[in-house]
């Protein structure tokens, strides 16, 4: 094949991965890049729940957990509490499942969470926890909101984007003299055609590690065992995690909140950061104290320290880190930002290019109609 063929053959495919894709990509982009900082999205978008007297918790927690039941809806039990420097107090219920079991839908029974002051235990808010805007950008970013199969969609996606930064640098390269001649702005006389080249250079490398990442976490199977990391199975004993998630809170505990955090904190005496309620899957009180976790048996109250969780760091940990920008200094965060804002603006720009190209080529098959019908 020749250099020109060759050059023809990554156009058409650059071309089409870009205008067939661009419907899904654009969605995908936008929401990557608002995600980057999420905590402050939230509050921008929910000003109300930050609106609190005190950063600090300084209530016991069966406290919070008897306010926020006040407010949750008959039939609707708590799951968990959790405590964070700087943010409400949020408690987590399970809203009561509709039918028969074999009815029912796979995966999670629903959440509300209600949102309080640290300081007062005052209700800010009440929300269920899988809606909001927030939460809907979080569902197009990683499965375009489509069940079951839209993860590995996604997954693909970013494969056809990493091939489409290949592509593109490809087509980005001067055909004569140095690569240097490819940063001159004037390389067309459109402007959407020089920001097209220029944006897409300089976003190319970004695009192809965030791209690539994407994949990494869509199809965690698969790349695990390129990096040689197993999948990570349950402890032995202990349910698989769609079980948890799954498993539905106790109605009435035989051990109280304040006496499972009254055991626990004789194992850990630290500050609580959150709590889990026993299930019908696991009847025991899981209470955590800055990364220290203790177990309560719900039936005889007796507290066990649990073996510490696996902190070192995975390249799935890594990578999704690197795709989400946790950790990673906001240097990188404003480089993922625009990883996401400018791949949009390229799937326009392209579509602009592909449509005006079409319109010549259709003015010139006219032209030369015309021309044939004259002579």
């Amino acid at each position: 094949m020749s250099k020109i063929a060759l050059r023809n053959f990554w156009f058409q495919f650059h071309k089409w991965i870009g205008l067939i894709l661009a419907i899904l990509i654009i969605p995908i982009c936008i929401t990557g890049s608002a995600l980057v900082w999420h905590d402050a999205l939230d509050q921008a978008i929910n000003p109300q729940r930050y609106a609190f007297t005190s950063a600090q918790a300084k209530l016991p927690p069966s406290a919070y957990a008897a306010a926020a039941q006040r407010v949750l809806a008959p039939g609707e039990k708590i799951v968990s509490l959790r405590f964070a420097e700087g943010e409400p107090v949020m408690v987590a219920a399970a809203q009561p499942r509709k039918g028969s079991p074999a009815a029912r839908p796979a995966g999670r029974p629903g959440r509300t969470v209600v949102y309080m002051d640290p300081g007062t235990a005052k209700v800010l808010d009440k929300a269920d926890g899988n809606a909001g805007l927030v939460r809907f950008m979080h569902g197009l970013h990683g499965s375009l909101l489509v069940p079951g199969v839209g993860r590995q969609i996604v997954g693909w996606i970013g494969v056809a984007m990493v091939i489409s930064s290949v592509s593109g640098i490809w087509l980005w390269w001067p055909t004569v003299g140095s690569w240097l001649r490819g940063l001159r702005w004037k390389r067309h006389r459109n402007f959407d055609t020089n920001l097209h080249h220029q944006l897409g250079f300089w976003i190319a490398l970004p695009l192809f590690v965030l791209s690539l990442t994407g994949a990494w976490i869509s199809f965690p199977a698969f790349f695990g065992q390129i990096s040689g990391e197993a999948r990570q199975q349950p402890r032995r004993g202990q349910p698989d995690r769609m079980a948890m998630m799954r498993a539905q809170p106790l109605a009435t505990p035989k051990t109280t909140l304040d006496q499972a955090i009254a055991a626990s904190k004789k194992l850990a005496p630290e500050q609580v950061t959150s709590v889990n309620w026993p299930t019908d899957l696991k009847a025991e009180w899981s209470v955590s104290f800055n990364g220290k976790t203790v177990a309560v048996d719900d039936g005889t109250g007796a507290a066990k320290l649990n073996a510490p969780r696996e902190t070192t760091e995975t390249t799935s940990r890594l990578m999704r880190r690197i795709h989400d920008g946790t950790g990673m200094g906001m240097v990188w965060q404003v480089v993922i930002f625009l990883g996401g804002l400018i791949p949009a603006i390229l799937a326009i720009t392209g579509i602009i290019m592909w449509w005006r190209a079409r319109k010549w080529r259709g003015d010139l098959a006219k032209r030369q109609k015309r021309k044939i019908a004259s002579a």
